[in-house]
Formats: C-alpha cells, sequence, structure tokens
C-alpha cells in the first residue's frame, strides 16, 4: 500500500525529471537528507497548491527562533551549548560530520538550550537504535531534544555506509513509522507491531524497554530539499528540516507549497535553514564571503542541488562545479561564485542585515532557522543577531 501511495504521488507530480535508476532510488534523482535533491527542474502545481502560494495555518505570531550549531563557537561541546544559550540562540545541532552526530549532543545535554541532529544519516542506522538515542537525549535534556533524520545521497549511503538507498522516500517514511511504533512502545506500553515495506519490529521484551518519559518522546523530523521526502515529512514525521543550500523563491516557491499540499498538523515544525556571512566592516565582510563561497561551491556541486540554482537562473554553473570537483580542484571552485550567486543563496551583511533577510525568508513560513556560519561568529556578534531577531 505505502509502495502505491509513492508511485502515485510521483506521477502527480508534473515536471519530474527521472535519470539513472529513477526519483525513487536515488542517483542524480535522489532526496536528501542534507544530501540530495529531486531533480524538478520547473515549479508546477502540485495538488491544486500553485508555486509561490504560502498559506500556512501552522505558523504560530512569535518571534522567529535562531538555532545554531554547536562548532559555531568552538570548544568543548558543553561550553559551546553554554556560550550560545547566553547569547540568546533558542537551539544548538551537530551534524555528520568527521565525528558521530550524537556524541557532542549527549555532551551538550546539561546546558539550557533545545538540542537537535541536523542530521543524523538514518538508512544505515537501526529504527531501534535510533529510538534508542532519542530516547536517552531527551531524557538527558529535559525534554528539549528532537531527532533530526536524513537520507543522504546514494554513494555515501552504499559507498561509505555500505547500506541499501534504493527507494529513499519510502524508505525514509517506513523507517520514522518504525521508530513511531518503538516510541508508542515504551511511552503508552502498547505491543510492538510495525510491518512496513523495510522493517518489521514485532518483539520488544520488558527487560530491552526504558520505560516512559515525563517529557513524551522526542519529535523527529526529516530533512527534504525535492517534493518526495518533502511529502515524506509532511506526512509522516512531526517536522522538516530545510536544507541550507537554498533560496528565498526555492523556499516560497517551492518547499513551502510543496509542504501545504500535504495539510500537515497544526503543530508540524518547519526549521529553515541558511547559510550566513556576516562582517562588521569590508574586511570581515571578506573573509565571511570567501568562505560562504566555498561552501556554496560545494554543495552546488552536488547534481541534486541544482533545483536551487536553476530557480535562480544559475543552473549551468552545476556541471561545471561538478567537474572541477571531480577532478579534485576544490580551490578554483569558489571562484565560479560571484557575488550574484552568492547573493541569491546567502544572507550577507551585517548582524542586523542579515536578521532582516532570515526574516524575509522564513518568518511568515517557519518557526526556526537553522543558520549555517562556515566563517564562526563570535558571542558578541551573535547577541547582536539574536536581539534583531527578537
Amino acid at each position: 500500500m505505502l509502495r502505491f501511495r509513492w508511485e502515485r504521488l510521483r506521477l502527480e507530480i508534473e515536471g519530474e525529471a527521472p535519470s539513472g535508476d529513477g526519483p525513487l532510488s536515488g542517483s542524480a534523482a535522489s532526496e536528501p537528507g542534507m544530501g540530495a535533491a529531486s531533480t524538478v527542474a520547473e515549479a508546477a502545481p502540485i495538488d491544486g497548491i500553485s508555486a509561490g502560494a504560502v498559506c500556512l495555518t501552522y505558523r504560530r505570531n512569535v518571534s522567529l527562533k535562531l538555532d545554531l550549531p554547536l562548532h559555531t563557537v568552538g570548544g568543548d561541546p558543553a561550553e559551546a551549548a553554554r556560550t550560545l544559550a547566553g547569547t540568546g540562540v533558542s537551539g544548538t545541532y551537530s551534524f555528520e560530520g568527521p565525528n558521530d552526530v550524537f556524541v557532542p549532543l549527549i555532551r551538550a545535554a546539561g546546558a539550557d538550550i533545545d538540542l537537535y541532529s541536523n542530521i543524523a544519516v538514518s538508512f544505515p542506522r537501526s529504527p531501534v537504535h535510533l529510538a534508542h538515542t532519542a530516547w536517552e537525549l531527551q531524557q538527558l535534556t529535559g525534554g528539549r531534544f528532537m531527532l533530526g533524520l536524513g537520507s543522504q545521497i546514494r554513494p555515501h549511503i552504499e559507498r561509505r555506509y555500505g547500506a541499501a538507498f534504493d527507494r529513499p522516500a519510502e524508505r525514509m517514511a517506513d523507517q520514522v513509522d518504525a521508530i513511531r511504533a518503538v516510541f508508542a512502545t515504551w511511552q503508552e506500553g502498547v505491543a510492538l507491531n510495525h510491518d512496513g515495506p523495510f522493517w518489521k519490529l514485532d518483539l520488544m521484551p520488558p527487560l530491552f524497554n526504558p520505560g516512559p518519559l515525563e517529557w513524551g518522546p522526542p519529535p523527529i523530523l526529516v530533512a527534504a530539499v525535492g517534493p518526495l521526502m518533502t511529502a515524506t515529512a509532511a506526512n509522516h514525521a512531526d517536522g522538516i528540516l530545510l536544507h541550507p543550500f537554498s533560496s528565498e523563491r526555492f523556499v516560497h516557491e517551492r518547499s513551502i507549497p510543496q509542504i501545504e499540499a500535504c495539510a500537515p498538523a497544526d503543530d508540524f515544525v518547519v526549521i529553515g535553514g541558511a547559510i550566513a556571512a556576516i562582517g562588521s566592516d569590508w574586511v570581515s565582510q571578506a573573509d565571511a564571503d570567501e568562505a560562504a563561497r566555498g561552501l556554496v561551491a560545494f554543495y552546488g556541486s552536488t547534481p541534486a542541488y541544482r533545483p536551487v540554482l536553476d530557480i535562480e537562473g544559475h543552473g549551468d554553473l552545476q556541471p561545471e562545479l561538478r567537474r572541477l570537483s571531480k577532478e579534485n580542484r576544490w580551490d578554483e571552485m569558489s571562484g565560479l561564485i560571484d557575488d550574484t550567486v552568492l547573493d541569491a543563496v546567502v544572507v550577507r551583511g551585517s548582524a542586523t542585515e542579515v536578521a532582516a533577510k532570515l526574516r524575509a525568508r522564513f518568518e511568515t513560513v517557519a518557526q526556526r532557522v537553522a543558520v549555517t556560519v562556515p566563517h564562526g561568529l563570535d558571542p558578541a556578534t551573535i547577541k547582536e543577531l539574536t536581539d534583531a531577531l527578537a
């Protein structure tokens, strides 16, 4: 039944351009964790929602919450989390990189700040392993943890992790449902009985049941760029993590209409993503811009992210960036990212100016924004940014 639903959704989305193994199985047409997007070249109406329509019913009339990565201020994760909390930042997160995604969050759990994984690559991990880790972090943080999951892309899943990647959107839906089933068993005492296309779980002896949490199970977030994974998030998860490699147009003309088409619950959480380059004078701004150029070039080299460049009229950059990356000419790639591209994708300027641009991009459609700052920030600048967003 689940397979039928996804095939039907795929056929109903206009503009789908499958290549390789097709949009349900990855390659350039795969969905992301923070790693891939479906190849949709043009905006198209989805279930009666036209591109550009913004009619979110779940947006609360509150200030946009700011979340920053744990590494923004450097140092030990526990100290970094306390420093960020002291600046007024609402949340902090870890991601898959050279270190484990969950260990820094465990070390930061004592700080008075929301924590989440942004993202944990989920397919190589069992739903029960993810459930146990999320349960422990929810307990350690006193109910301030969110489990952020992403699919990544086929080469990483198959060649770096040695795991399966086929039908990523359907696989993610099944994994989220399996985690929810485990949560229900632990929290409500119902018998474990998840029978999905990828995971089948029906054994949970009392010895392995940690028991209910005072705060309830942690919310589950799914990272998405393209329509299939966006639909997965809206239909199965408690919220969505939008990729930082994006633009104001992409958010409002692609991501939000795709979420709205699924009519998610009123309390569905949208966490926007953005790359920021913040400077206090022309020298620091130039340094911040250069760091952002490198990150934009890195993301832009991935075929999965071309739709973001396409909507801004820079799609032809992607093949050239990919060619340079294949030739290991990483230092040359940022030279292709001029100020026009930078202005489209990156929020740039002083802390006050960046706050205004974040509000313009996300204030009417998201509750929080996770900002990636490749050049790092000092606590005083972060405080200026949080004050401007308040």
